[in-house]
């Protein structure tokens, strides 16, 4: 049996971190991936496609999206898929699970708890659906399978062993230990939930399939999955994703001019394409004027573009401002005598002297 799992697309996700224009097209990116996991599934021929949750954003899914989600699993007709809600597309009567007239291939688990279909002759798949956005209970708690054969499970969970690795703030819904998953009788389980890829003995986390924000480098993708007739999984993950993210972090420091910060960073975007989230830091010359505006002609041809400034830091000469009989040096000598901690005393002492020259071009608090 050959199985397609996926999970974590997010479809009209917000992108609250982009302009309006680059989140519209991050938005179609995810429709534009979830196409190339239906033409995977076709080429691959696979015997079933599974969706591990959080599909799409239940607060924000629009109908011309609901309308897309149907086209675009109709395509894999008469491959049966298989969608298990997570705690963002969450069953209920007004989600999209509900509203949408569903192709007869697409199944959707409605039960806040592990409800059977077969798969095939002496093979089970095991899903369940957050009934709610949050506060849904451990689906392998008290659960037994109560049939032989190969038994798989689907549902969106964070398995506890893996929180430490995953993203920061990741909540622990449906929360499982790994043993659980033997001891329910389940040889495997396909899993959502967590965006960082992962495969372990018994369980799947597939990753994200199309990044979301920035630092999600690791392989991701579409799990392609074949479970052999003793339950066991051969898996190899193909990337799918229309969206590239990137991270540059650029040092600046002892720049004299405006346009020497512009050539660095047009050197460092050479090749670079998709989104950015460029961050610049060290101390340049006091007098150097320079705003994110002064960069956005640099940015042509990308999907969008997230510039930090904070670490950039004007290099003031503090011991000849010390001596000045002037109001910026009077600031500077009552900072000195506030014994502050050394850090906040430097952010105190920069967004102090700026704004006393009447500089709003950097961010430094």
């Amino acid at each position: 049996m050959k199985l397609l799992h996926f999970s974590d697309l997010h479809l009209d996700a917000q992108f609250a971190w982009a302009t309006p224009a680059s989140a519209r097209a991050r938005r179609e990116n995810l429709r534009s991936t979830l196409l190339r996991i239906v033409e995977l599934a076709r080429a691959e021929g696979v015997d079933a496609v599974l969706s591990g949750g959080d599909l799409y954003e239940h607060e924000r899914i629009t109908p011309d999206t609901a309308a897309f989600l149907r086209e675009a699993f109709a395509r894999l007709d008469p491959i049966p898929v298989y969608l298990a809600p997570g705690n963002h597309d969450w069953f209920g009567p007004a989600s999209a699970y509900e509203r949408i007239d569903w192709t007869s291939n697409v199944h959707v688990f409605d039960e806040a708890r592990l409800a059977p279909v077969p798969l095939a002759d002496g093979l089970t798949l095991w899903g369940g659906a957050h009934r709610a956005p949050a506060n849904t209970d451990d689906f392998l708690d008290g659960f037994k399978v109560d049939r032989s054969g190969v038994n798989l499970g689907l549902f969106h969970a964070a398995e506890r062993g893996g929180l430490a690795f995953q993203e920061t703030g990741k909540a622990p819904h449906a929360a499982f230990d790994a043993w659980e998953v033997e001891a329910s009788g389940l040889d495997h389980a396909f899993l959502g939930h967590f965006h960082a890829p992962r495969d372990a003995k018994r369980h799947t986390y597939p990753g994200n399939p199309d990044p979301l924000t920035f630092g999600e480098d690791r392989d991701r993708g579409a799990v392609i999955a074949v479970v052999g007739p003793d339950g066991s999984v051969d898996r190899r993950r193909v990337a799918v994703a229309t969206s590239r993210v990137h991270d540059i972090a650029l040092d600046v420091g002892g720049a004299a001019t405006r346009q020497e910060i512009k050539d660095a960073v047009a050197l460092a975007l050479v090749g670079v394409d998709g989104t950015v989230r460029l961050t610049l830091s060290g101390e340049i010359a006091a007098d150097v004027e320079l705003s994110a505006a002064d960069l956005e002609p640099l940015f042509a041809g990308l999907d969008g573009t997230v510039v930090r400034m904070s670490g950039v830091r004007p290099a003031y000469d503090l011991s000849s401002l010390l001596e000045e009989s002037t109001v910026r040096g009077q600031f500077v000598r009552d900072v000195g005598a506030a014994e502050l901690d050394p850090d906040l005393a430097a952010r105190v002492l920069i967004t102090g002297l700026r704004a006393l020259d009447g500089r709003d071009d950097l961010d430094v608090a």
